[in-house]
């Protein structure tokens, strides 16, 4: 949301951030200068250490590879709990509502920013980070073509995988309602009875709806208007790579170099044994290798491998522009990929949690490279797949075509962003471009009331039809027996 802000504060319009202090999620990333105001909360401590405890054990769990929907739910409860303190907050209410907004931006990923636009009944625009993942907000999704998820990656256009995606259908429906279930109580707490929104039907009030994601990188679906894809919006001018690492990867000549960066989170948390292994598989490779990985972290039992150099921080994508760059190994963080992507680099993915792996389950089946499961990485495996990808000009070149059609777009992600913000701002909100079907029961949408009510028309007919040709046929026995009387 920094970039949103940012972008539209750099186009004329006067923006104020709601930002929360100690954020977990935004730590290790680099500070910005901005040019728009924040306003700044904090959640009690008691949560802070709350959410800090359970939010450890979360990414442990992600990195010894037991990434469940169990735990995703707890973190969604927190989340929840930290919704209900801020609507709690009259101070910081009365201020959002004293600002006057004509529009809101909201972190659509969080359910609670939504919640908050209502209560202060507020037009919004829903920003979402990811892919849509278990958001759904009345997109036309065919199950014929439409994964649902992963299952019809393999096999798209398949009986089996059309087969599998009706099953998962299911599934997506039950962990949705899950999900959203986490805030019914919070719901009940801070809107009055007889206005209580459904979260569900508070998605589809978006005015907007900004996906990160772009056509080089997802399948082709039905989107509606109100749908705009600014995938890539965090791309920036390419830089010079600053000298230590033009001096590093001088080293290596005509071989190059491999990019790692797992995320900043990742940096922190990583065990033993994972670093071990991973510094193992790069020592077989004859490219060299710059890996974002916190030196003061690094065990000092483990020899760094000759050809590897840890860093704090790195330019990633002014590095991922560089002419010698022959692989990056990627977490499968959306905005890494996009990055990626833009510069045609093929990837070797290591999902932990979150979109991560349907984000790298779509780089394989793009062709883009190949992912690996933190839990099976052993040096020889992540080795081989480190090669494959280099070695097999067919990533790249997938890669490449990739970027194409990623920079050949009629208007940049940032012209698309300001472009229909300023749009529905004149026009007064979005309702041309939304279609009735938001204003339908589920039931109308699949007409299921007109097959209802035609099946009971056909039904009827067929029973009458019959008594009529009951009643024929009596009369016409009942006229030969009286001709043979």
């Amino acid at each position: 949301m920094d970039r949103v802000s940012q972008i539209l504060q750099d186009h004329g319009h006067n923006v104020t951030v709601l930002l929360q202090r100690a954020n977990l999620l935004l730590a290790g990333f680099k500070e910005e200068e901005k040019s728009y105001q924040a306003i700044t909360w904090l959640p009690p401590e008691d949560y802070n250490k709350e959410f800090k405890k359970y939010f450890d054990f979360f990414l442990k769990e992600a990195l010894a590879g037991r990434d469940t929907f169990e735990n995703f739910l707890k973190y969604m409860e927190l989340q929840g709990l930290q919704c209900s303190h801020l609507l709690k907050r009259n101070d910081i209410m009365d201020s959002l509502e004293n600002e006057n907004f004509d529009l809101l931006f909201v972190d659509a990923f969080g359910l609670c920013s939504p919640l908050v636009a209502e209560k202060l009944g507020k037009p919004f625009v829903s920003v979402l980070p990811t892919t849509f993942g278990y958001m759904d907000f009345g997109l036309p999704s065919p199950l014929s073509y439409v994964p649902v998820f992963n299952s019809l990656l393999s096999d798209r256009m398949g009986f089996w995988g059309r087969v599998k995606n009706f099953l998962m259908f299911f599934d997506f429906s039950v962990k949705q309602w899950q999900t959203h279930s986490t805030f019914d109580n919070i719901i009940k707490e801070h809107f009055p009875e007889g206005s209580r929104p459904v979260l569900s039907h508070l998605l589809k009030k978006a005015e907007l709806w900004f996906v990160n994601t772009d056509f080089a990188f997802d399948f082709a679906q039905p989107l509606l208007p109100n749908t705009v894809y600014v995938g890539g919006l965090m791309a920036k001018p390419v830089k010079a790579v600053p000298q230590e690492f033009e001096n590093f990867i001088a080293k290596f000549g005509d071989s190059g170099f491999v990019l790692v960066a797992l995320g900043s989170l990742i940096s922190n948390y990583s065990s033993h044994e994972l670093l071990k292994e991973m510094n193992s598989a790069f020592a077989h490779l004859p490219q060299g290798v710059i890996w974002r990985c916190k030196p003061s972290h690094w065990p000092k039992d483990i020899s760094l491998a000759a050809n590897v150099k840890i860093v704090d921080w790195l330019p990633q994508s002014d590095l991922l522009a560089h002419p010698r760059i022959r692989l990056f190994v990627t977490h499968g963080g959306l905005n890494s990929i996009m990055e990626a992507i833009q510069h045609g680099v093929p990837m070797v993915g290591i999902p932990l949690f979150g979109d991560q792996p349907e984000n790298l389950f779509r780089i394989e089946a793009k062709k883009f490279g190949v992912s690996i499961q933190v839990k099976q990485i052993k040096a020889e495996t992540l080795a081989l797949k480190m090669k494959q990808v280099i070695e097999d000009k067919r990533y790249k070149s997938t890669a490449v075509a990739a970027s194409i059609i990623r920079r050949s777009h009629p208007l940049t992600p940032s012209q698309r962003l300001v472009g229909w913000t300023n749009h529905i701002l004149q026009t007064g909100g979005a309702a041309h471009l939304k279609p009735y079907s938001f204003q339908q029961s589920w039931y109308q949408q699949y007409l299921l009331d007109v097959f209802l009510f035609l099946l009971v028309v056909t039904l009827g007919t067929m029973w009458l039809c019959g008594k009529l040709l009951g009643m024929v046929a009596r009369w016409l026995c009942g006229a030969r027996k009286l001709k043979k009387a």
